[in-house]
């Protein structure tokens, strides 16, 4: 089984000074920073995805800037990417980003369009060209069910495939074109399965599992299974669940794509930072937010509409940083930054709309998970290459720079984790 990172940009500046908040001195933006294979020795993955929907192109604006994209189109992804020298061999997944036009009534790119895509930009694989479907309905039996648009888009999926494949034989023995399986129902999930097989495809990436929690993963995947041959292949689009890997090692799964690890350092409520857990899990702490005190959104609306100080803020803000690097050097206790950092979070977390007992009830919330974090100092706790140059920092949430970094730490540490049960 292999894990496949789904790039959006990804990269950090490996010249940031934390102390002063910024930049390397003549940083360029992706000419100067690094993506996550680039900064760690051993890469944290197998392989890459790029979506066309995050690549962009004249019909929908990716997150590429225009010369960057004009760069992967001029240039292929494995050299956008860097994925040169000792990486040559590593694997470059390609979908076509079907959010960017889930509310078209069909898909903007041809199965053609799709594979001078994937031509161009040198892709060992590639998906055909899909239309989600968004309903789930798991009690439907067969084909019973789905909406007519469901049904509709369903078609599209796979009358898309069937064009996909045979075209695709004109890009040789090393490229691998996936199937994808799109349905309202894990019933009609396999039979869209079991006829993509018969159309000849051999590897088949499942969509649509973004949404589902797992148990319906797993309903899913039991009945694709029961309908199509153990020697095709599957991939997970999107495996929004793969902190849960080794509960769906059973199924022949041999690629998925996730960001989670990533992501979840910056977008996650509480669990910002893995560590290995004692119990052979991932156990997870809640960073420590200290917001940039005349950048932060929150902060600047309501300095403006209550008229609160910036200058107390800017105080209380360089205060926490203060009192958590003293902590971090030994020579300030866990007390004092916690009482600081509170202090600080005041600010942005109290939520005038709601009383003053739900506030304190959630600062309550809020000081026993920096408490965890401070006095477990899980940052002591791991030795790779971002806990070692950043410290205290790489559990400080704020900026992307930051945030970023701890993003790539929990990919190293997922990573390891996910090794347990790849085989």
């Amino acid at each position: 089984m292999k894990f496949i990172f789904a790039d959006s940009m990804d990269m950090i500046d490996p010249t940031f000074d934390f102390e002063s908040d910024r930049a390397g001195a003549d940083r360029e933006m992706y000419w100067g920073d690094v993506y996550p294979h680039e900064y760690f020795s051993t890469p944290p993955y197998q392989g890459v995805l790029v979506s066309r929907g995050i690549v962009g192109d004249d019909m929908f604006p990716g997150k590429y800037p225009e010369d960057l994209m004009m760069r992967f189109r001029r240039v292929g992804a494995r050299k956008f990417l860097r994925l040169e020298g000792k990486l040559a061999n590593m694997d470059i997944f390609g979908d076509c980003g079907a959010f960017s036009y889930v509310d078209r009534e069909v898909p903007p790119y041809t199965p053609e369009m799709m594979l001078d895509f994937y031509a161009d930009g040198g892709f060992t694989h590639g998906c055909s060209v899909d239309h989600i479907i968004f309903d789930f309905l798991p009690e439907s039996r067969g084909m019973e069910g789905g909406t007519p648009e469901a049904r509709r888009r369903f078609d599209i999926t796979l009358e898309n495939a069937a064009a996909f494949l045979k075209a695709s034989k004109a890009m040789g023995k090393s490229f691998t074109p996936l199937g994808v399986i799109q349905g309202w129902s894990p019933d009609s999930m396999a039979v869209a399965g079991q006829r993509l097989e018969k159309m000849g495809y051999t590897y088949l990436a499942i969509g649509g599992m973004v949404p589902l929690n797992s148990d319906q993963v797993h309903q899913c995947l039991q009945a694709i299974r029961k309908k199509i041959s153990s020697r095709v292949k599957l991939h997970i689009l999107g495996f929004a669940k793969a902190e849960q890997i080794h509960e769906f090692t059973g199924y022949g799964i041999a690629s998925f794509d996730s960001t989670s690890p990533l992501t979840r350092a910056f977008k996650d409520a509480k669990a910002n930072y893995y560590l290995p857990g004692k119990q052979g899990g991932l156990e997870y702490f809640t960073a420590i937010r200290v917001p940039q005190a005349t950048e932060n959104a929150r902060l600047k609306r309501k300095a403006k509409e209550a008229g609160v100080d910036q200058e107390s803020l800017v105080k209380l803000e360089q205060s926490a940083l203060r009192e958590l690097r003293l902590y971090d050097r030994k020579g300030g206790s866990s007390k004092r930054a916690c009482t600081a950092v509170l202090d600080y979070n005041r600010e942005f977390l109290w939520d005038p709309k709601k009383s003053a007992n739900a506030n304190e009830i959630a600062m309550g919330k809020t000081q026993l998970a920096l408490q965890r974090t401070l006095d477990e100092k899980p940052w002591k706790q791991c030795s790779c290459r971002v806990c070692s140059e950043a410290g205290i920092d790489a559990v400080i949430f704020r900026g992307s720079n930051r945030n970023k970094r701890r993003g790539f730490h929990n990919l190293a540490v997922y990573h390891q984790h996910f090794q347990k049960y790849a085989q």
